[in-house]
């Protein structure tokens, strides 16, 4: 009588599909977690120059990256202004952002690092034009 041929997969080809499976899943957690911080060509602020003169800053684009504080204000029609805890080279140092209504639909958390891509407005009062989480 003839041998009927066995219907199982090799333990081989299953050891290499759940190898391929992990590897895919590292993979692309790992390319999910590095989000982009970049804005462009947009220079970063050092807290020394909005320190001296924030005034002067007006008009001009900048990023800012650091922990958010503290939600200081919430209005619906205006936003919101948070309190974002940067590093300096003399310590810690604290800048008020704020968050327009178009980006109500961002979740802004205390204690949360984010990049802000802010700009000057007149008094030196920085406006949120962009945010990435960090």
């Amino acid at each position: 009588m003839a041998r009927r041929a066995s219907s199982s997969l090799h333990p081989g080809i299953i050891i290499a599909a759940i190898a391929v499976v992990v590897i895919a899943i590292i993979a692309g957690k790992s390319m999910l977690g590095k989000k982009s911080t970049s804005f462009g060509d947009v220079a970063k602020l050092t807290v020394n120059e909005l320190l001296e003169n924030g005034n002067s800053l007006r008009g001009n684009e900048y990023i800012i990256e650091g922990e958010v504080d503290e939600k200081l204000q919430w209005t619906t029609d205006r936003g919101q202004l948070v309190s974002v805890k940067v590093s300096a080279p003399t310590g810690d140092e604290f800048v008020g952002i704020e968050i327009p209504n178009q980006f109500q639909k961002d979740n802004i958390s205390t204690k949360q690092k984010y990049a802000f891509r802010v700009k000057f407005r007149q008094g030196g009062i920085a406006v949120a034009t962009g945010i990435n989480p960090l």
